[in-house]
């Protein structure tokens, strides 16, 4: 490259901004991080609007906490796979062994071992697949259901309190009523 080409440009474009300010950042030699008054400062320094650089730290939120679920959902799925597979080992072991100790040889087992495992090999295949309509659609039912189970669990909670308490209540009253 030339000495023309390394010279600084006078102008940038947003990407370019972007860009160059992860790159610092990335080299600070301070290796503490930003607290969020820095970043605001920074965002200020930068003629950035509050409104707009609140927007940006909700997506932001949102988008870490939706990679959160994700991962939950990961792990969850794995350890459905870990579950039919520990199934699939047993029961066609049991299935190859009463096969081989009737007969002899190997014959209608080795046909459940198949169709089962090609089952277990499609399961296998759907829970490392994390792009697509399928998974964004099985992705939406999990997370619906765990916040069902939440909402019912924190109302069952509810009830159970306001019953202890209204229990208790009475119970106190019941002995200043005896008095």
């Amino acid at each position: 490259m030339s000495a023309s080409e390394m010279q600084p440009q006078q102008t940038y474009s947003q990407e370019d901004v972007q860009n160059i300010l992860q790159l610092a950042i990335a080299k600070k030699t301070d290796p503490g991080e930003l607290s969020r008054e820095q970043l605001w400062e920074i965002a200020a320094e930068l003629d950035i609007d509050n409104e707009s650089m609140q927007a940006a730290e909700r997506e932001w939120l949102n988008s870490r906490f939706l990679d959160k679920k994700r991962q939950e959902f990961a792990i969850y799925r794995r350890d459905l796979l870990k579950q039919k597979t520990i199934k699939y080992l047993i029961v066609n072991i049991f299935l190859i062994s009463l096969d081989s100790i009737s007969g002899g040889t190997l014959s209608w087992s080795l046909y459940i071992l198949l169709i089962w495992g090609l089952g277990l090999s499609l399961d296998c295949w759907k829970t490392f697949q994390n792009k697509g309509e399928a998974y964004e659609q099985a992705f939406q039912r999990w997370n619906l259901k765990n916040e069902m189970k939440q909402s019912l669990s924190s109302f069952w909670t509810w009830i159970k309190q306001s019953w202890q308490t209204s229990a208790i209540t009475s119970d106190y009253k019941n002995t200043i009523d005896d008095w």
